[in-house]
């Protein structure tokens, strides 16, 4: 079945497909239309494959199809992430396997020297994948939540050291994990009581019980939540507190985050942040299945997502 498929997708079962464009085409297929080519523009199934007239000028191209319903042509390119992009889509599909399989992420340029294409390309194809990894809200998230707020990117000025906590360069950063569950990041312009609670409150069911350290800023949560909202205080070396409640699960979200941080991409941009912790969390949330999996739930992503070079653009250097 399709499903044992994807479990046993992995480098040396996609060999072929990264090798052929053509291979990568039929793959791409199949992922985004299991039953049969779907119009991305009036969403008929009535679709056929329209094939070059011998001794044709202009012979068209493979992959090409017509709508039955609405008249117009479309590859399987159209309303996702690969449109309008001229990079081939068996490099798209080996970038989207190194990214979903590679726990602290890829740089673009490893992804440059990897595929053969500029690093600015590259750049280019890293965001829109990490687009397409960004996974839908899903509802609010329940039982036992936990909260936690750290700073990311960055670099500290000349002569002045690393810089901790408020006043720093870096940009501030909360995650939200629920116990053995799934994790959500925000990005927020800073932390302070009224943000932090507000991210809270749009995320977690009413029901749940809040577990946060001991910023003041969580205070009052309790009166929000009716499982109560749990502080774990750090400042007294304190990894659990009394009732054996603990943050760790969201301080191991972050602890991965920041080494991808200081290993693959060594400083991150504020514009692209929100992106690249979107990947840490897709990644997060599917790592209990196999890397193939990962893959094909990237590919998925893909569809009804657009952005476009201009929404993309940031300093090389940093991603």
């Amino acid at each position: 079945g399709a499903a044992m498929e994807d479990k046993n997708l992995n480098l040396a079962t996609l060999a072929k497909v990264f090798a052929d464009e053509d291979a990568a085409r039929s793959f791409l297929e199949s992922k985004r239309w299991p039953d049969g080519p779907v119009c991305p523009r009036c969403g008929s199934t009535k679709a056929y494959a329209l094939t070059p007239k011998r001794g044709s000028r202009k012979p068209v191209r493979k992959g090409v199809y017509r709508c039955a319903g609405c008249r117009r042509q479309f590859t399987v390119r159209i309303g996702t992430v690969f449109e309008d992009s001229h990079i081939p889509l068996n490099k798209w599909l080996i970038a989207i396997h190194l990214m979903t399989s590679s726990k602290k992420g890829v740089s673009s340029l490893q992804l440059s020297r990897e595929l053969g294409i500029t690093v600015k390309s590259a750049c280019f194809l890293s965001h829109r994948i990490r687009e397409a990894m960004t996974e839908k809200s899903g509802g609010l998230l329940g039982g036992t939540v936990e909260v936690d707020e750290t700073y990311v990117g960055g670099k500290p000025r000349k002569g002045t050291g690393p810089h901790r906590g408020r006043g720093t360069e870096k940009a501030p950063i909360m995650v939200l994990v629920k116990r053995n569950g799934k994790a959500r990041t925000s990005r927020i312009d800073r932390i302070a009581s009224k943000k932090l609670k507000g991210v809270v409150r749009a995320n977690v069911n009413p029901d749940s019980k809040i577990v946060t350290d001991e910023l003041v800023s969580y205070r009052g949560l309790d009166k929000e939540f009716t499982g109560g909202h749990s502080v774990v205080n750090h400042t007294a070396e304190e990894c659990a507190n009394k009732d054996g409640e603990h943050v760790n699960m969201a301080e191991s979200f972050f602890a991965l985050l920041r080494r991808g941080h200081c290993g693959i991409f060594h400083s991150l941009s504020k514009q692209h942040l929100f992106r690249y912790c979107n990947a840490f969390a897709c990644r997060w949330n599917n790592r209990m299945v196999t890397d193939g999996e990962r893959m094909v739930e990237a590919i998925k992503g893909a569809e009804g997502k657009r952005l476009m070079y201009r929404d993309s653009q940031g300093d090389i250097s940093s991603n």
